[in-house]
Formats: C-alpha cells, structure tokens, sequence
C-alpha cells in the first residue's frame, strides 16, 4: 500500500481524525465527502488560508500536500464549484472555500477572492484499503421524524455575510450569562468551524453541522436530505436536554443551499420561538420578512448592517413593525420578548 505524508489537514474532515501519514489509492471516487491527498500548485494574496481541523487558519503555499473532500459550492460571494465526473491521479481541480471542501470551479467573485487555487490530485485517502468518506465518521444520522422538542432560536440571511453569526454570538452571549443550557448548530452552507466556534466562545457547550452528518455542503442537494441532515443534528443537540438550540443557515434564503426547504417543514417549524432575520439594506430586509413570512416563520427581529444606523432602523420598523438589533450597539429589548414567550410557554406546560 502506498503512503503519504500530509502537511495540513482540513477541518472539514476533522472527524476522521486524520494522521499526518496516511495510506494512498489511485481508485478514486467521485462521491461527495470523497477524501483526498492534493497539492497546492501556486501562491495567492488573497483567499489563500485552510482552516485546519484544530480551527486554526494556515497559509497556503506552493507544493504544500494537504487533506481535503470533495463538495459543491454556490457562493454569491465567492467561487460556484462542482463535483467532478471523473478523477485520475495528477488531476487539477480547485480549492472552493478555506474549510477544505474542493471540486471544479465555474465561476468566481474575482473581485472579491481571486482565481480559486488549483490543487493537483495526488490519490484517495485509506484506511484498511478503504478510500475514506467524511461520512464514515458521521456522528448521527439523517432523519425525517425528528422527535426533537426543544425550542429553537433560528437566524436567516438574505445572503451571505448579512451579520448572522455576528448576532447569533450576542444573543448567545447574553442567554448563557442568564443561566440558560445552550447547544449551537449550523445547518446549511459549506463545511467549515469557525461559525461554530464563535458560538462555543460565548458560551455554547456543544454544537454540530451538515458536516458532522458526513455532508460536505448543501449546495445543490436534495431538499429531503438537507431536511434529513439538520432533523439529525436537532436530535441529536436535544439528546443533552439543552434549554435552547441557536441555529444559523449559511447562505440566505434565496440561495443554493436549502435554506427555503428547512424553514417551511412542519416539524421545524413548530420548535421555533424566535427568528431573526439579517440584511444588509432595507430592500433585503423587507424581501426577507415577506419571504419569511409567506413560509409560515415570521421574523421577530431585524439586524445587520442594516441596523447599523438610525436610518435603517427607522425603515425596518416603519415598513414591518417588528424589533431592530444591532450586535455592535446591543440593546435589551428583545429579550423582553423571548421571556414572555418562555414563560407562557412553561406556564401552559404546567
């Protein structure tokens, strides 16, 4: 069996916990979460870092030998990527995001990320003589009866980079210095931690993504098995009996990852106590609510850049009449309403 020694690992395959040296087969698979030992063929000045399984960001450079999965991505923002049809040895296929997640680009902001870094296939990652998928190291399962009860506290871009984690780590923040259990999940997008770990810095004691049901994007899949995915990951945050789940949808509502599909299944639904949804103008902000709205989960609140000064919080109260919040000014204010909504609720339990 041939070998390989492995530079950087990504953290998309984190939970295989790959070694530094692993086995090597020229039987590649085209599958996603397809694991493989590539090298990076030039340097960049922009986009051009891994976050590796420890979460930590690594610069990338020429001949660097690193671990990623295949994936698909469809970035408004950044490189729309593919699948490949076929994969030899000596291939050249790209980097699509820095959590390891590679495949054949189409299409790129060059703008704002560059040309995306072409990697050359170098074999499939083994163990046992069995090519590794990041879903062997799954830990739990697609489902669609979700027997999940535990309320949720969901947040909803109208596109990428729209200020939802920002505010999720604030509301995080606020809810755990009040005593409140609180599990993290984020539940469509591409593979990466570092949202996560945002999360776990505020207090979040456990949190899981797509990933971690062996999923390394939702981009383009099945709206059952995006579905399947985050019903999974409730289940299995809800086995710790937390007070709350804090979920963000990578991506925004109009985008390619399935985030439409998720909001509008009944058992979701029906778990929600509080939405925020997060846009960078008032016309995101408007479209979102109407969005949302039409699917059956209203917005409660509004952040993002579009709160970022009087004027956008004017527009957003005066056109929809619901909370604005700012994460770089942060008032109390809606916390009157998750509350009452906590109390009422326990209140018609008893």
């Amino acid at each position: 069996m041939n070998t390989i020694t492995i530079d950087k690992i990504s953290s998309i395959t984190t939970n295989l916990k790959l070694q530094h040296e692993e086995g090597l087969t020229d039987d590649l698979s085209c599958e996603m979460g397809t694991v493989l030992a590539v090298q990076v063929l030039e340097d960049k000045s922009v986009y051009n870092e891994l976050e590796l399984s420890s979460g930590r960001m690594s610069k990338l450079k020429k001949g660097d030998i690193i671990a990623v999965a295949l994936g698909q991505r469809m970035a408004l923002k950044g490189f729309v990527g593919m699948l490949p049809t076929s994969l030899e040895v000596n291939d050249i296929i790209h980097l699509l995001n820095f959590g390891g997640t590679a495949g054949v680009c189409t299409s790129a902001n060059v703008q704002e990320v560059g040309e995306p870094l072409r990697i050359r296939v170098l074999g499939g990652i083994t163990r046992k003589g069995k090519q590794l998928n990041i879903k062997d190291a799954a830990l739990f399962k697609p489902t669609q009866d979700m027997k999940a009860k535990v309320p949720l506290i969901i947040t909803t871009g109208s596109s990428m980079d729209s200020g939802k984690t920002t505010v999720a780590i604030e509301i995080v923040k606020t809810l755990h210095r009040m005593g409140m259990k609180l599990a993290g999940a984020k539940l469509t997008g591409v593979g990466a931690v570092r949202d996560l770990f945002k999360m776990r810095d505020y207090g979040i004691y456990d949190s899981v993504s797509f990933v971690d049901c062996g999923i390394t994007s939702t981009a383009n899949i099945a709206a059952e098995d995006v579905i399947g995915a985050t019903k999974g990951a409730l289940d299995y945050l809800s086995a710790s009996e937390p007070d709350a789940i804090m979920v963000e949808f990578g991506d925004g509502l109009m985008g390619k990852y399935g985030v439409e599909a998720v909001l509008r299944d009944p058992q979701i639904q029906e778990n929600v106590r509080f939405h925020i949804g997060c846009a960078r103008d008032p016309v995101g902000a408007v479209g979102l609510a109407e969005a949302c709205a039409k699917l059956g989960l209203p917005l409660d609140m509004v952040s993002g850049p579009v709160t970022d000064n009087q004027v956008g919080k004017d527009i957003i109260r005066e056109k929809l009449g619901v909370l604005t919040y700012n994460a770089f000014k942060p008032d109390n204010e809606w916390l009157d309403l998750i509350i009452e909504r906590w109390a009422s609720e326990y209140k018609n339990a008893a």
